[in-house]
């Protein structure tokens, strides 16, 4: 399911002779599915599992010895952010529906500490200067 250029990477992974660890990302193209793989610490999207063809795939290559396996739900969960502690679904298609396509913990509280706690925060002043407004001229 690789092209010629994802094929290649991992044969440098081979050739490498140490272990080396990537993401497989599945999609289809074209109407064609299509494993493209990475080895730069940068994993695809988690998305739903609808239709299986968006799983989440480890690669171990450790010279000629080439693995793979899928990412457990767990893997996903801490991707995402989420502590240890987080109790996931019990089936794997169930933790992946509530991880995926989902948007990470640090990245939503970097939002809401720099852009809408600041907002929220001088709607707030808005308001009371207003208010105080108000109260002078009543």
């Amino acid at each position: 399911m690789m092209t010629e250029l994802n094929r290649r990477k991992v044969m440098e992974a081979q050739r490498y002779g140490a272990l080396k660890v990537g993401t497989i990302y599945r999609r289809t193209r074209d109407g064609v599915q299509r494993a493209e793989v990475r080895f730069d610490g940068i994993a695809g999207c988690l998305r739903t599992p609808a239709g299986g063809s968006s799983r989440q795939t480890i690669m171990v290559v450790n010279g000629s010895h080439v693995r793979t396996r899928l990412i457990s739900p767990r893997e996903a969960a801490r991707l995402m952010g989420l502590p240890d502690t987080y109790r996931l679904p019990a089936r794997y298609n169930d933790a992946y529906h509530l991880l995926g396509d989902g948007v990470v913990v640090p990245v939503v509280a970097h939002l809401n500490s720099h852009i809408l706690l600041p907002i929220l925060q001088a709607n707030y002043q808005l308001q009371k200067v207003a208010n105080l407004g108000r109260r002078q001229y009543a």
